[in-house]
C-alpha cells in the first residue's frame, strides 16, 4: 500500500486557509496587544509574571506559523506546531469551561472581538487541529493548472465564509437566541 498524499490543491487551499486563520488571529492581538495581555490574565492558568511575554509570544507564533506554512521547507514543522497551538487553545477552553467561567472572553481573534467561550470551540479547534494536520502529509507530484488555481481561489472564498458564519451562528446568534428563550 503506498502512502497518503496530499493534492496539491487541496494542500494550497488548506495553507491559504489556515495561513490567513493564522494572519488575522495575530494581527488582532498585535492591533490590541494591552487587551489581549488582559484577555489572557483572565484565563487564569499562568503566573503573573509569565501573562506579558506570553501575550507577545502567542502572536509571534502565530505570524511565524502563517509564513512558515507557506515554504516547503517549513511547512509540516509549521503545521505540526499549529495542530499543537489549536490543542494548547481548546486545552485552556476546556479548563475554564470546566471552572464555570462561561463568560470568558476566547481571545481567539484578538480582543476587539469579543467572544465568550463555549463547548463548540472544542469542535472547530479539534477540526483545525485537524485540518493542519494534513498539510504534514507528503504532497503529490502534480503540477497545478489554472483550474486549480481557480479552484484555490474559489474554495479559499468559500471556506472563509462558512468559517466566518459559523462563527457567527455559534458564537453570537445561537447564543442570543439561547437567551431570549431563557427570558420568556
Amino acid at each position: 500500500m503506498s502512502p497518503a498524499t496530499l493534492d496539491p490543491a487541496l494542500g494550497w487551499l488548506l495553507v491559504s486557509a489556515l495561513g490567513l486563520l493564522l494572519a488575522q488571529a495575530a494581527a488582532g492581538k498585535w492591533r490590541r496587544h494591552e487587551e489581549f495581555a488582559a484577555v489572557l490574565a483572565n484565563y487564569r492558568l499562568f503566573p503573573a509574571a509569565l501573562v506579558r511575554p506570553l501575550a507577545w509570544l502567542v502572536p509571534a507564533i502565530e505570524t511565524v506559523l502563517a509564513g512558515g506554512l507557506l515554504l516547503p521547507a517549513t511547512r509540516a514543522s509549521a503545521a505540526l506546531v499549529g495542530a499543537a497551538l489549536m490543542l494548547a487553545y481548546a486545552g485552556a477552553i476546556t479548563v475554564n469551561l470546566r471552572r464555570g467561567r462561561l463568560d470568558l472572553d476566547c481571545g481567539c481573534a484578538g480582543p476587539a472581538e469579543r467572544r465568550p467561550i463555549a463547548p463548540w470551540m472544542l469542535v472547530r479547534n479539534a477540526l483545525l487541529a485537524a485540518a493542519f494536520g494534513l498539510l504534514v502529509l507528503p504532497w503529490s507530484a502534480r503540477a497545478l493548472t489554472a483550474t486549480d488555481l481557480l479552484t484555490v481561489g474559489g474554495g479559499l472564498a468559500v471556506t472563509a465564509m462558512l468559517y466566518l458564519a459559523v462563527d457567527r451562528l455559534f458564537g453570537e446568534i445561537a447564543p442570543r437566541g439561547a437567551a431570549l428563550r431563557g427570558a420568556r
